[in-house]
């Protein structure tokens, strides 16, 4: 695995629990209306993020293995 799929990783992990954290904030009665919004739109789009960035990482590695 290269240096770089690695770092694609970590900011991938980071991304998903940082977006996963915020997703879960909601669940609070106590949030504001405008706190839900922010936290649902950023929460998603961290977490859909951070995933889709695994996704390449995980494709750069096998591309660089591959034969």
């Amino acid at each position: 695995m290269t240096y770089n799929v690695v770092i694609m990783y970590i900011v991938a992990a980071i991304l998903t629990a940082i977006g996963v954290v915020m997703l879960l904030r909601l669940r609070k009665p106590s949030i504001t209306e405008r706190k839900t919004y922010a936290y649902r739109m950023v929460g998603i789009m961290l977490t859909s993020g951070g995933i889709v960035l695994a996704m390449s990482a995980t494709a750069m590695w096998r591309w660089s293995v591959a034969p």
